[in-house]
């Protein structure tokens, strides 16, 4: 077991240097290492290039929480019910009624004839659909209560609470993961979003020195629609013009223009696009490039063919931001957004649009930014904490176990190098925690070492030669150290998987350096005795 072959001491030698290779760009300065447009150059072209990721904790940056406006998709939902209140009533037969309205939380429809009441209820039975979890499994709860007036003619429908539930619980989560997309889109390492609560997100950006920048991103729902423009209604001056049905008002971005009247029902929407893209237009100007899906791109082919000459408006969360003129009809399926952006704004936008829109209002309620003082500060503690713990370490094995000392010594700094240099790799975030992970890696290791040294020296104590005794140590201490750190890796995995944040973090940290102890124990330290073996021959065991 202490002879290496030539390519087993090839691969060893190289799964170190790659080790090393990735924590290099640590020690290089930013500049040396990158061009004047953000690539890297020289050399750096074809080595890692990237550098460990520090948390919030350690770099600064923002810390914000969001709470859902829950009303308001309330208020949605029970204009949709609403709608298909009048769609299950008006189908043939259709059922004589007024128009379904929206009161106190429920929607609240007049049948023109009692005898239709059986037949109504019947109908809107059809709609009435168990409560679905998270997992899309059914429960025994309705999604609908559906009561009938003593007049007989008067049907009120309500979105029951088991419902309201899973739809807040449902729009959380939705929330959770339209946001990393937003932020992950814009170039942020390793944001920390998570749930908090049962109606708020938690959003932690480090390096984001401007919160109000992560509220624009994040606060903007970025529900876009097309809609025609109804050019012969006037909007009034305030947008409080009279509509006929099927039409509705919205504000523009535009001072010559504040309102425009359009078509209430959307041509298309945000949802059938597939790409979306900063560029620019005829004239220089920064604008945001579009693409729909095959539905997309037919339904807009169809409305920009026969509608050539009036105008579009271009809608973002019930805001205008464009509304060109139709001069040919648009079949390819894309198109351009021209609204006075800046080069980030577009950006941002498409970002947006690219992660799909918000469920619902997101509204900051708590904001903060930790600086890069505060950072610096656990940083250096964190070093001091590393390096107080690594010297007692390395006193500690001089002491008790001579020459194999030194050679833990240099099997705890390869570990180290292994560690930071695949934290690096992977581009993890390293947080106060993190550091504490890195700590307890130092700790296990030496653990691991101390098992094999011990075992090691009972072995020569029981009259084995040093060959011996060194083979057998490895062999039989091995057992107990794989145990006890698979253990530790599960529990690990269950941290990461579970958890969110710094326990992340620490899981992280903790993973990576179970798996360089590992390493560095079995087949590092093993090499090196074994060249001391070959190289000194020694007589007696030196500890």
């Amino acid at each position: 077991m202490l002879y290496f072959a030539r390519w087993k001491i090839a691969l060893i030698l190289g799964t170190i240097l790659l080790g090393v290779m990735f924590l290099l760009p640590n020690f290089v300065p930013e500049s040396t290492r990158y061009g004047s447009d953000g690539t890297p150059q020289g050399v750096w072209s074809t080595l890692p290039s990237d550098t460990l990721n520090l948390g919030l904790d350690l770099r600064g940056g923002s810390h914000l929480v969001f709470q859902v406006d829950m009303d308001e998709v309330r208020e949605d939902r029970l204009v949709r019910l609403a709608d298909d209140v009048r769609t299950v009533l008006r189908n043939q037969p259709a059922i004589l009624t007024a128009a379904p309205a929206v009161v106190e939380g429920r929607v609240v429809v007049r049948l023109s004839r009692p005898d239709d009441l059986e037949a109504a209820l019947d109908r809107l039975e059809d709609i009435n659909e168990p409560v679905s979890n998270s997992f899309g499994q059914a429960s025994l709860d309705q999604t609908l209560s559906i009561e009938a007036d003593e007049d007989g003619r008067t049907i009120r429908v309500a979105i029951t609470e088991a419902a309201l539930e899973e739809i807040q619980s449902r729009t959380v989560t939705q929330s959770v993961e339209v946001i990393r997309r937003r932020i992950d889109a814009t170039g942020t390492t390793e944001p920390t979003i998570v749930r908090q609560g049962d109606d708020r997100v938690l959003v932690q950006v480090p390096g984001e020195s401007d919160p109000q920048r992560i509220i624009e991103l994040v606060g903007t729902t970025a529900r876009m629609t097309f809609h025609m423009v109804e050019a012969n209604v006037d909007p009034g001056p305030d947008g409080q013009g009279r509509t006929p049905p099927g039409v509705i008002i919205l504000p523009q971005e535009s001072p010559e223009e504040p309102f425009l009247a359009v078509q209430r029902r959307a041509l298309v929407t945000g949802e059938q696009l597939v790409d979306a893209s900063q560029g620019f237009n005829e004239s220089g100007q920064p604008s945001v490039n579009f693409r729909f899906n095959t539905s997309g791109a037919r339904a807009f082919g169809d409305a920009t063919a026969a509608n050539v000459g009036r105008r579009f408006a271009i809608v973002l969360d019930d805001v205008i931001i464009s509304a060109p003129r139709i001069r040919s009809p648009i079949l390819g399926g894309s198109g351009m957004i021209d609204g006075g952006f800046t080069v980030q704004s577009a950006s941002d936008l498409a970002n947006m649009l690219n992660a799909g829109a918000l469920p619902a209002r997101l509204t900051p309620v708590e904001q903060r930014t930790v600086s890069a003082g505060l950072g610096q500060d656990s940083i250096e503690r964190g070093q001091i904490a590393i390096i107080i713990g690594f010297s007692l370490v390395i006193v500690f094995m001089l002491l008790a176990y001579g020459f194999f000392g030194i050679a833990s010594t240099v099997a705890l700094v390869v570990n180290i190098c292994l560690l930071m240099g695949g934290l690096s790799g992977l581009q993890a975030t390293l947080t106060l925690p993190g550091i504490a992970g890195i700590v307890l890696t130092i700790g296990m290791a030496v653990d691991a070492n101390v098992l094999i040294f011990e075992r090691i020296r009972e072995e020569y104590r029981a009259g084995r030669t040093v060959t011996n005794a060194i083979e057998n140590g490895y062999q039989h201490a091995q057992s107990a150290i794989l145990d006890a750190n698979v253990t530790t890796f599960i529990a690990a995995a269950v941290l990461y998987m579970m958890g969110a944040g710094p326990v992340r973090g620490f899981a992280v940290t903790l993973g990576i350096g179970i798996i360089t102890s590992v390493f560095t124990a079995f087949v590092f330290s093993r090499l090196l005795l074994a060249g001391w073996l070959r190289l000194a021959k020694p007589k007696s065991l030196p500890m």
